[in-house]
């Protein structure tokens, strides 16, 4: 992303909103930054912290809504595609209104985009969208493709999309260290299953992916950030280790173990030094060395899933984190 520029967020008052915005205003001192989200109360709480940086701006609307995405995306550069649908619950008991907005909305997105000249898209994905086994991973799985196939959808026109994908944000709201912290005292922790595992990721990492796709991308790359593995069980003893594990068994659209990359993506996938690169099979563009870079082609049948990670969290790793982040954890 350029210095002086105007950036968009769509769903920008989530957990990645917050830590982009001040990030980003610090690193690329940008023109302006616009929050377009549909919850009038959270973008209420939002603007008390921006009252003095007259550079953010918020927008009420909805990614369902195409003709509102064409007047906040006006004279737009950037965007960060963000808003979604995310709580698996939910978008099992609600499947029409998560492809709505997952699937319909980043259409909508895209058709936007083209029309209003942006220069580049890069849309959040999830480990989820790997082999997806619930409605909420396979409608991001198409969201992903959408925004892929976007490049050459936008014909003569100069817009490129691209997709960043990681797995469990550390310390956001409703995920598990947060949930972990708020019942420890109960004496009980819930565990689906022993030998589930979780990638670990900070916001600050997320964050870093994305500015690093901005500047990378040449269209239709998912971006794939290395990061650290750690088993559910070791995560809830380091955090109440005076409490007894409950196992409750894996509920419906729950994976014993997150997969970023899998094995029918090897034959697409380059590895760098902090980052896998799943290039487009269309066009073959998995094959421009412009695409491709310093990059070099994992092994057929590849995966790159929480249980087979060369990278693992300790114990005293996660309390170091918990301790230094301790006054956010849970508010974002």
């Amino acid at each position: 992303m350029k210095k002086n520029s105007t950036i968009l967020v769509t769903g920008g008052t989530g957990s990645f909103g917050k830590t982009f915005i001040p990030l980003t205003i610090k690193k690329y001192n940008p023109k302006k930054i616009i929050i377009f989200s549909r919850d009038e109360m959270k973008q209420w709480e939002m603007a008390k912290d921006y009252q003095s940086e007259k550079r953010v701006r918020f927008f009420i609307g909805d990614v369902r809504d195409r003709q509102r995405l064409y007047r906040a995306l006006d004279g737009v550069d950037y965007v960060v595609h963000a808003a979604a649908t995310k709580i698996v619950p939910t978008a099992e008991y609600n499947p029409f209104e998560c492809v709505k907005t997952n699937i319909i909305g980043a259409m909508n997105v895209i058709d936007a985009s083209i029309d209003c000249g942006v220069k580049k898209i890069v849309a959040l994905s999830t480990d989820k969208a790997s082999s997806p086994i619930n409605l909420y991973g396979a409608t991001k799985l198409a969201s992903d493709k959408l925004f892929v196939s976007a490049n050459s959808y936008a014909g003569e026109h100069d817009t490129q999309f691209s997709v960043v994908r990681y797995g469990n944000v550390m310390g956001s709201r409703g995920s598990v260290i947060p949930f972990f912290l708020s019942i420890r005292d109960s004496g009980i922790i819930p565990i689906t299953d022993k030998r589930m595992t979780r990638f670990m990721i900070s916001l600050e990492s997320g964050v870093e992916l994305v500015w690093h796709a901005f500047s990378d991308m040449k269209g239709g790359e998912v971006y794939v950030k290395k990061i650290p593995s750690m088993r559910v069980i070791d995560l809830a003893e380091a955090l109440a280790p005076d409490a007894k594990l409950n196992f409750t068994g894996i509920r419906p659209g729950e994976k014993l173990h997150e997969q970023m990359v899998g094995p029918e993506d090897s034959f697409y996938t380059y590895e760098y030094k902090e980052h896998f690169k799943i290039l487009p099979a269309i066009n073959d563009w998995h094959k421009d060395s412009n695409r491709i870079k310093d990059g070099k082609i994992v092994k057929e049948g590849f995966q790159y899933a929480s249980d087979n990670n060369a990278n693992w969290m300790t114990k005293e790793e996660l309390l170091a984190w918990v301790e230094k982040n301790k006054n956010k954890i849970g508010s974002i």
